[in-house]
């Protein structure tokens, strides 16, 4: 029987609207098993301590996104949970006080019910083993093991606690970047790196294979390589086409900005845009273009959005005019240090000729303005405030990267000290996130009457696998803006 039967409703319309169901993956056991010399082929900057991850920082995420989306399910349980026993099991759907939510939703508990029909069972095996290069007899026994036992081998790696038999997916923290929702569609993506193509490939079956999605099988769309790309010679070839959900989203009904990344192609951006246009998904597309460097990665580690008319975001990518020149950038010599450069163009369906914008603070003002009709001035909020190293420094650990669980309340690292001030700056509320469940299980606190509030979570683990908690959640459902 599946633990999560519920088909669901998928909208999302904005990246603020109130968070109601979303998906995500806790910190698995490969995570631990990342080795210093592997590391950065499986895209980590550092190895992890898994169970600091787990219980001291992971944990406080699964427990806020409860209350906030689904309370039931941890109202009067909070000291229960954080009991000895409890701490390290309630996260993970293979024991039997695993929270089971059907609005926050784990990965691995849907890759185990669809394990249970053993025609996927054996295709999915047969795909699994074909991209790892497993022998035939492998995978006739991994056919034999039982669902929830196997969901864990293809995400960990680890046949048991000994044994590795393929490489783990320490991304898969990372849920957003498997998919995204646009409106009432899922755009499955192209991951850049070898090192996530078991994620999509798991994402694949879960999405036309899960009965949870069965309202939306039809809305499900495919990015595929330019025709014939593998006859074109030298430098053309290389050129992938690859897309992953940092690099796109969601700011009105009608809008979507994907962005050109270190992760996602030009091709990509460009076969994305056309699959939502022929499906009429929305009707305005603008294409980022920022510098491919490790620095940034994706698009949301460059800004996010806080309110309709308040955004997140690094000064120095987004041409800030206000900037002092005593705070400019300086290397080591003494010599100032040359600006990064975007490009802006966007498409609108029934306009033969696109809009390009200067700068990205113009583009998300004209967001907030003429796709969200906000009726105030345009707010940023900068990393490290604004000041050189600390700008770089603290977007380097997500200060950008911020989730909103409604409008004006938003997760970040609690690290970015500088940032924190910045917010602190324009209104906000700073409450850390031990404190507010305590004031929520006590009933002092209701999480929908929260206004323009930063909740800061600990970070001393996570922001070494450099993504935040926009990174950590692939949303399936919000509240449309009102």
């Amino acid at each position: 029987m599946a633990l999560v039967s519920n088909k669901l409703n998928i909208n999302v319309t904005s990246e603020i609207g109130t968070l109601k169901a979303l998906l995500i993956h806790s910190p698995d056991s490969g995570l631990g098993k990342v080795v210093p010399s592997k590391a950065q082929d499986w895209l980590f900057e550092d190895i992890v301590h898994l169970d600091t991850m787990r219980s001291n920082e992971y944990d406080y995420y699964i427990k806020l996104l409860l209350y906030f989306l689904d309370a039931g399910k941890i109202k009067g349980r909070l000291a229960q949970i954080d009991s000895a026993e409890s701490e390290r099991t309630f996260y993970k759907p293979d024991h039997k006080d695993f929270y089971a939510s059907d609005k926050v939703i784990e990965i691995q508990t849907l890759l185990a019910d669809i394990l249970h029909d053993s025609v996927i069972r054996e295709k999915l095996t047969a795909s699994v083993c074909a991209i790892e290069s497993c022998n035939y007899r492998l995978q006739e026994k991994l056919n034999g093991i039982s669902p929830v036992e196997l969901a864990k081998i293809f995400i960990s790696g680890a046949l048991d606690k000994d044994n590795m038999i393929f490489a783990p997916i320490p991304n898969l923290i990372f849920s957003r970047d498997i998919g995204i929702t646009i409106n009432n569609y899922i755009l499955i993506n192209k991951p850049a790196k070898k090192a996530r193509s078991r994620e999509t490939l798991l994402a694949r079956y879960i999405l036309f294979n899960h009965p949870i999605f069965e309202n939306h099988r039809n809305n499900i769309l495919e990015i595929a390589d330019s025709i014939q790309h593998f006859l074109r010679p030298g430098k053309d070839q290389d050129e992938k086409t690859t897309l992953e959900g940092g690099d796109v989203m969601v700011v009105s009904p009608n809008h979507v900005i994907i962005g050109c990344s270190e992760r996602t192609s030009l091709s990509g951006a460009q076969q994305a845009l056309k699959l939502l246009f022929d499906h009429k998904v929305i009707e305005k597309v603008t294409i980022l273009k920022i510098p491919h460097k490790r620095d940034y990665m994706h698009i949301d580690t460059v800004f996010t959005q806080v309110k309709r008319d308040t955004w997140v975001i690094l000064g120095s990518l987004a041409k800030n005019e206000n900037k002092k020149e005593s705070q400019d950038p300086i290397n080591y010599f003494g010599e100032k240090k040359q600006k990064d450069k975007v490009e802006i163009v966007q498409f609108t369906i029934g306009k033969s000729k696109p809009r390009t914008f200067d700068s990205i603070e113009i583009l998300l003002d004209d967001v907030s303005v003429n796709d969200l009709k906000s009726n105030t001035k345009t707010k940023f909020i900068y990393s490290g405030n604004n000041t050189f190293p600390f700008d770089a420094r603290e977007q380097w650990t997500d200060s950008c990267n911020l989730l909103a669980l409604r409008e004006g309340v938003v997760l970040g690292y609690d690290r970015n000290d500088k940032t924190v001030d910045a917010f602190k700056q324009n209104g906000f509320q700073i409450v850390k996130v031990a404190e507010l469940l305590q004031d929520m299980e006590n009933g002092t606190t209701n999480p929908q009457e929260m206004r323009d509030t930063l909740i800061l979570m600990p970070s001393s683990e996570l922001s070494r696998a450099r993504g935040g908690f926009h990174c950590m959640s692939l949303p399936l459902l919000r509240d449309e803006l009102k």
